[in-house]
């Protein structure tokens, strides 16, 4: 999986593979092979190089490390780049869907709500990470379509913006 992220102010390029308890990582070209488990919800632990690593990220991006905190953005650029189709503008219809199993971890909106372009519907936590998937128009929130908690599939519609 290819992602960006921005760490203060910076733009970095990620690639992260899984196997297991496995994380291989490519960050701006550097790899690096990680032990990951989540201990507790958005709490992980890392071992990498015989230290072990305590993470917890918090859903609004906030990551704390030890006494330190960094506020992270990432995007998932395959993502952005199907979610605006030249059809789902046609129609005026946009779907929201998911590029991997995973599970939904948060609803940031309801069901009739307007919404803009870019702002947060939910978030789907996918191979340890939560991913915010965001309206790709403004519009309204027509269907919201799984529950918190729910267990989903890659290609599944999330939810529908109108």
């Amino acid at each position: 999986m290819k992602l960006q992220a921005e760490l203060k102010g910076e733009k970095h390029e990620l690639e992260i593979k899984q196997d297991g308890e496995k994380v291989f990582a490519r960050v701006d070209g550097r790899e690096y092979e990680l032990d990951a488990s989540e201990v507790e919800p958005n709490v992980y632990l890392f071992k990498y190089n015989n230290q072990i690593f305590q993470i917890y990220v918090a859903p609004n991006g906030i990551v704390n490390l030890g006494n330190h905190q960094f506020e992270i953005s990432i995007t998932d650029p395959k993502r952005l780049r199907g979610s605006g189709g030249k059809d789902a503008a046609a129609d005026g219809i946009a779907e929201i869907k998911t590029a991997m199993p995973g599970k939904l971890v948060r609803v940031l909106t309801a069901e009739g709500a307007e919404i803009k372009q870019g702002e947060g519907v939910l978030i789907v936590e996918a191979m340890k990470m939560q991913n915010e998937m965001k309206s790709p128009k403004d519009g309204v929130v027509k269907e919201i379509r799984f529950a918190e908690g729910a267990t989903v599939n890659a290609g599944d519609v999330l939810a529908i913006i109108e």
